[in-house]
């Protein structure tokens, strides 16, 4: 997880923590029908959980007999991930692939994406074949169901976010001499090597927010203490893979380096965009929960254009009532815009959250009006307009 985000946009994708799914989607036990005809296309071999598992060893990046690729968006990867992945979404394959320059052709490369219904992992997989790598495998259940069984790697702005707002319980790994000599600010010492005897030290509610890390991405003590939370049914631990050499490189305050400086509180954001949408708590988005609420009650207001991104077949196999459908990872930025209804409030929507943040994040780059376009994050499933939505929350 060696990318970084570039600016304050992209940091405030991150107030989310992308682990909630539909209660339909996580019931799936096998490729919808879109994603298993590109699987046959492409002849790509499927492997399970405990395959992933085994193939990425204790989870640090020396320890895997296999390269995973997390197809997803960067924001996607950067707020969970399955341990020692690399990102390369679909839709910047070009511009990611260079994390792979030195990797033989015939080393293991295992894809994977947001789950059953996702066509990011059969895509990134065949370009993969494209580029003559030999060996590549597609995890169909992908992170939805790692999510569930396992712990997740989290990037370092996840962590920030934690931190400044002491919504988790930071461990350090490493041996207590290194802790006393620098460390996160608010972190505790756990040493792997210890983990026995201060095993009471982790909280009592087996649903509190766990983040461990140690030294880097070589360092397999916060994984070796991660897999022991999980196998004592602890619920929510995450690996901060990079650790503190990746802190530090940020820029961020250590025990030793810096005070840390409590940002000064901004002036009191918006709640409602200027023709009356209730906006999410990160830039770009929309209230999720307002929103669901609207649509379920079929009292969306007229002011309102919901712009689904999904490709035709997709959207015609089920959709938001009154959505219209733009395909927009297949248009430029330029023939997007040109394709939105004008006078409305634009919000786009997918299955995962990720090919709309996208819709938004094109058109940003380009620095179009976005004054009153929007994206929902969240996990929808249709069947017509019978739609179940499940809204990506925050984070505390």
């Amino acid at each position: 997880m060696k990318r970084v985000l570039k600016n304050s946009v992209l940091i405030s994708f991150l107030l989310f923590n992308g682990i909630a799914y539909s209660q339909e989607l996580q019931s799936l036990n096998k490729p919808t029908e879109a994603v298993y005809e590109l699987i046959k296309k492409y002849n790509l071999e499927e492997v399970d959980f405990d395959y992933v598992k085994n193939a990425i060893g204790n989870g640090n990046r020396n320890s895997v007999s296999s390269i995973l690729i997390d197809a997803r968006p960067e924001i996607k990867y950067q707020r969970g991930t399955i341990p020692s992945s690399l990102n390369i979404p679909d839709t910047n394959f070009e511009e990611y692939y260079n994390v792979l320059k030195d990797v033989p052709k015939d080393k293991e490369l295992i894809v994977y994406c947001g789950g059953y219904n996702c066509t990011k992992s059969p895509t990134v997989a065949k370009l993969l074949r494209d580029k003559g790598h030999k060996n590549v495998k597609v995890y169909s259940a992908g992170e939805p169901e790692w999510a569930k069984k396992s712990y997740l790697e989290i990037d370092t702005s996840v962590v920030k976010v934690y931190q400044e707002n002491n919504s988790a319980f930071i461990v350090d790994a490493r041996p207590y001499v290194k802790f006393l000599q620098e460390t996160i600010p608010g972190a505790i010492s756990i040493p792997d090597t210890e983990l026995d005897k201060l095993i009471g030290k982790f909280p009592i509610n087996k649903n509190e927010k766990i983040v461990i890390f140690c030294g880097g991405f070589s360092c397999e003590k916060s994984h070796i203490i991660a897999n022991k939370l999980i196998s004592l049914d602890y619920k929510d631990v995450t690996v901060y893979a990079g650790g503190l050499p990746a802190w530090k490189e940020s820029g961020l305050g250590t025990t030793v380096n810096a005070k840390v400086k409590k940002e000064e509180k901004t002036e009191k954001k918006e709640q409602f965009s200027k023709n009356g949408m209730k906006l999410g708590v990160d830039e770009g988005s929309v209230d999720g929960e307002w929103l669901k609420k609207l649509i379920l009650e079929d009292k969306v207001p007229e002011f309102i254009q919901i712009v689904d991104v999904t490709a035709p077949n997709e959207f015609k196999n089920g959709h938001i009532k009154g959505a219209i459908n733009i395909e927009a990872a297949k248009l430029t930025a330029e023939e997007l815009i040109s394709k939105l209804p004008k006078g409305k409030t634009i919000i786009f929507n997918c299955t995962a959250g990720g090919r709309s943040i996208e819709a938004w994040a094109k058109l940003k780059a380009k620095k179009f009006d976005i004054s009153e376009i929007y994206y929902l994050d969240a996990n929808i499933s249709c069947k017509g307009n019978d739609c179940k939505i499940d809204v990506n929350e925050p984070l505390e």
